[in-house]
């Protein structure tokens, strides 16, 4: 039983993101935000129960990724093709709006690789699928009740940038902060520290806004430290 507690915790993760996709397709993009919210919060505490349990396997693993396929990838693809729909993709031709399917295709492609390579271990390559999940997942609820970002965000050209330019930093070869510990010192894992509670302050004064800032700003200082070579791939 113990060594099935993380898989437990997994797939609690898996489930809200079916639960956020039957959400997303029913237009309700609020409760979907909230649903991939509680999947990556499940898929925080899993990694970190199977530490501290020393419970590591292989078939925990393979759940995690096909789990994140789901929540981290199908989910904020069905949202993507929401958004597209909503900004005009529709007045066009319907059919654009399935652009968002790349999302679901590139994170499929980016976990098949982290499960691959045996580079990523103190830092990802590419963009982790649950910060893109929750960047996607945060449009909606950015949008309300803001005419200023409602006007720049949900542009039919903006959204399918998003779309294709996220998809293509999942399968990147740039590398990205790891945010995750292994333990809570404070010489190891400064600059996680500070990240995070400024992210976490951004949050708290932002909302949703601020984990699109937070994301972006984390994405940008991965890219500023990987062209001054303070990050390599080897």
């Amino acid at each position: 039983m113990k060594k099935n507690i993380p898989n437990l915790i997994t797939c609690v993760n898996l489930i809200s993101g079916c639960v956020g996709i039957y959400f997303a397709h029913n237009n309700k993009l609020i409760e979907a935000f909230y649903a991939i919210l509680v999947a990556a919060t499940f898929d925080f505490l899993d990694g970190l129960i199977a530490r501290a349990l020393h419970t590591h396997s292989e078939m925990g693993k393979q759940l995690d990724s096909l789990s994140d396929v789901i929540s981290f990838g199908v989910l904020p693809g069905a949202i993507m093709q929401q958004l597209l729909s909503i900004s005009g993709a529709k007045e066009l031709f319907e059919e654009l709006a399935f652009v968002a399917y790349l999302i679901p295709v590139f994170s499929a492609w980016r976990l098949a690789k982290f499960n691959l390579d045996t580079r990523q271990t103190d830092m990802f390559i590419g963009l982790p699928t649950p910060a893109n999940a929750l960047l996607i997942a945060s449009l909606y609820p950015s949008v309300q009740n803001n005419y200023w970002i409602s006007s720049y965000l949900m542009q039919l050209p903006v959204l399918l940038s998003i779309t294709i330019g996220t998809s293509l930093l999942l399968v990147s070869e740039i590398p990205m902060l790891a945010l995750k510990f292994k333990n809570i010192e404070w010489k190891e894992n400064q600059y996680k520290f500070i990240f995070l509670s400024l992210a976490a302050i951004m949050i708290l004064f932002l909302g949703p806004f601020g984990i699109i800032f937070s994301i972006s700003a984390y994405i940008l200082l991965s890219i500023v430290f990987y062209i001054h070579g303070f990050t390599n791939v080897s």
